[in-house]
């Protein structure tokens, strides 16, 4: 009598880690894409046009503070590109924690680690891509400021 006893394995869902996945690679988007499409759709003004925006709306201010007045700050409609880049911003840091989170709820729930583990690197990629953009950002901000100062005399 001899049975042949299968033994049968079970396998691992992959569902939450392919949803995570998907939501990764769609927050890399979100994070990369926008930084090379936006400025092609809506280019930006020259440089040399922002440099001397800004020299004016600093002189203002200190004249306003010689004065002792209170300075007024002009209003300024957002562009199209601007508004573009903080809406792929918000979804590129959103979809990033929930790859993250999907990938902590597939690891809760043993699912298959290979996929969890690419969800949370995809999720965590796309953080990190968008927080280097604003310190880049900040960066060029201070030496555009820099830059003005020693035009006026500031510094």
């Amino acid at each position: 009598m001899s049975s042949s006893s299968a033994t049968i394995s079970t396998v691992p869902s992959r569902r939450l880690g392919i949803i995570g996945s998907i939501v990764g690679i769609l927050a890399l988007m979100a994070a990369v894409l926008p930084h090379w499409v936006v400025p092609i759709v809506f280019p930006p003004p020259p440089a040399d046009q922002v440099i001397v925006d800004t020299g004016h709306r600093i002189r203002d201010r200190v004249i306003a503070r010689v004065k002792g007045v209170e300075y007024q700050t002009p209003k300024v409609e957002k562009s199209a590109g601007r508004s573009w880049s903080e809406t792929a911003s918000v979804a590129a840091i959103s979809l990033g924690l929930l790859a993250v989170l999907l990938s902590v709820l597939a690891l809760i729930f043993r699912e298959e680690r290979l996929l969890a583990a690419v969800a949370a690197t995809l999720g965590a990629g796309a953080i990190a891509i968008e927080i280097s953009f604003v310190v880049i950002g900040a960066l060029i901000l201070i030496a555009i400021l820099y830059v003005v100062g020693n035009i006026i005399g500031l510094f």
